[in-house]
């Protein structure tokens, strides 16, 4: 539908420039007279010339693409070369408005900005998005960013982030004292290998209260709990809260080094034995390309179980490829629900061609060739039935899968929050060393639903239980899912956090690029 890679963009211009865009040499065949040209001193050029098109008066995002002011220079990690010219900051503003006003959603609704007030890309696709907001009043547009493309190939390929292991969940009250938690350690990380627990609570780093205000306080815990390089040594002083309110809170100081840490998707795979058959479970925590092998061997466990039921634990999963959720959507409701039907209908601005709807896909992408090869036949449980657990952290291409799947006719019934109402995709543009993610698409299910920018709704509401472990059966959103699956009656909500953790709303610290949806050609 819009933009595929880099290579698709230098063929795009090479192919525009062999064959004379905008003029260029007469093809009439005939001779022309052999001639002697004259001797002349060629100027002196200090800055190379601005490639633009004669007599352009509306900059094509072809035409700019990979014409930098500072062009890179060498190999690409994966040994291809740059593909990179020599252009000048005009070249990179025009390529990012020419982008947004071809491709953006809401390209109508773009605001006059003069170019010339902007330095850097960056800075002027930060403000080039629609200003308008949803009917409950967050901004219509929360997904507006950029990476550095070299690290975003890597974490798209992998996985891979730079931290301590540690998904941290944070008060939003400002009105209350500070409160950081850890929701989720991955295993071998740095923080699992230091006893780091769900649920411990940061009291203080490098000796600095997490509670200090001061401006050098606030400077010193931010670089520490979100460092910004790999082998960075941080000192923690952690509290554990005991399950009995009658014990005190056990302190632990541990300490933590960053390093790029490469996190598992699917996790903690088992069955679970009830009075009314065997519960699938599992935790999906991320839809990239590492996923896809992982899902695989996941339900062909679960199939070769029997289960009749899943409870899918999708409460920190921010989404990514909607390849991946297409697939899972399929492992779980099988070719009778789903065969001739569309997982995902794709809506773009109406100026460029469209994509075709996205079916449930039966066989595998092959994202990791050495874990799952192309066209290989994906497992499936056949369900008529599926309970996620969600939060507001449940968000993009997660939500494709719930709504995808109730499109096909599939029951799925949400235990947890409101999800973060993300019905939008886009197809990362790289353009001189920085990726852009910009809104270019909307999803529908099989039925034309995709109206839930305010998320879904939870069909028993309950808090995430920092208490338990994920995948404890008596874990609160786990818990509530079992107790729901046999009568459909909510239980009766736990009794609120205790004093660590009492400061009210909290939210998942993690980077845009982590709440996504990724339509992947």
């Amino acid at each position: 539908m819009i933009f595929s890679s880099r290579l698709s963009l230098v063929a795009a211009v090479l192919c525009c420039s062999l064959s004379a865009c905008g003029g260029g040499s007469s093809s009439s065949g005939a001779t022309p007279p052999v001639t002697t040209p004259p001797v002349v001193t060629p100027p002196v050029v200090v800055d190379p010339p601005v490639v633009t098109p004669p007599g352009a008066t509306d900059p094509d995002w072809l035409v700019y693409a990979d014409h930098c002011a500072t062009p890179r220079t060498g190999l690409q990690p994966n040994g291809l070369p740059y593909y990179d010219f020599q252009g000048t900051l005009g070249d990179e503003l025009k390529w990012v408005r020419s982008f947004m006003d071809e491709s953006y959603l809401w390209y109508k609704e773009l605001p006059a900005l003069n170019m010339a007030d902007y330095r850097k890309p960056v800075d002027y696709f930060t403000a080039l998005k629609t200003p308008l907001i949803t009917a409950s009043g967050k901004p219509k547009d929360q997904y507006h960013f950029t990476y550095q493309s070299e690290v975003w190939d890597t974490l798209s390929a992998t996985g891979a982030m730079l931290g301590y292991g540690i998904t941290w969940s944070r008060s939003t009250d400002t009105s209350k004292p500070r409160v950081w938690s850890a929701t989720l350690v991955e295993p071998g990380s740095s923080a699992a290998s230091a006893g780091v627990q769900r649920g411990d609570v940061v009291q203080s780093v490098d000796g600095v209260d997490i509670h200090d205000t001061t401006t050098q306080g606030q400077a010193l815990l931010s670089a520490a709990l979100t460092p910004s390089r790999s082998g960075e040594t941080h000192t923690f002083v952690m509290a554990r809260e005991a399950m009995s309110t009658a014990t005190p809170p056990v302190t632990l100081t541990v300490t933590l080094t960053s390093t790029i840490q490469v996190k598992t998707p699917v996790q903690n795979v088992k069955v679970l034995p009830t009075p009314t058959g065997a519960v699938g479970y599992l935790q999906f925590h991320d839809h990239n390309a590492v996923a896809e092998g992982q899902l695989v061997k996941a339900f062909t466990t679960l199939k070769e179980a029997a289960v009749t039921d899943l409870v899918l634990d999708m409460r920190y999963n921010g989404g990514g490829y909607l390849t991946i959720a297409s697939e899972l959507a399929y492992m779980i409701a099988g070719p009778d629900a789903t065969t001739g039907k569309t997982f995902e209908k794709l809506v773009g601005n109406g100026k460029l061609k469209e994509d075709p709807p996205l079916a449930f896909l039966s066989t595998a992408y092959g994202f990791v060739p050495a874990a799952l090869k192309r066209g290989a036949v994906l497992p499936y449980l056949g369900l008529k039935r599926v309970t996620v657990l969600t939060t507001a952290g449940t968000c993009s291409a997660s939500e494709s899968l719930i709504n995808g799947l109730r499109g096909a006719d599939i029951e799925v019934n949400l235990i947890g929050g409101q999800t973060c109402g993300k019905p939008y995709a886009f197809v990362p543009a790289p353009n001189c060393g920085t990726t852009y993610f910009a809104i270019q698409i909307q999803g529908f299910n099989h039925k034309g639903f995709g109206d839930y920018a305010d998320g879904f709704s939870p069909a028993c509401a309950a808090g995430d239980d920092l208490q338990h472990a994920l995948g404890d059966p008596q874990e609160g959103l786990l818990a509530t899912a079992l107790s729901y699956r046999t009568d459909g009656v909510c239980p009766a909500r736990p009794s609120a956090n205790r004093s660590l953790r009492s400061a009210g709303p909290t939210e998942l610290v993690r980077p845009a690029v982590k709440e996504i949806a990724i339509y992947q050609r």
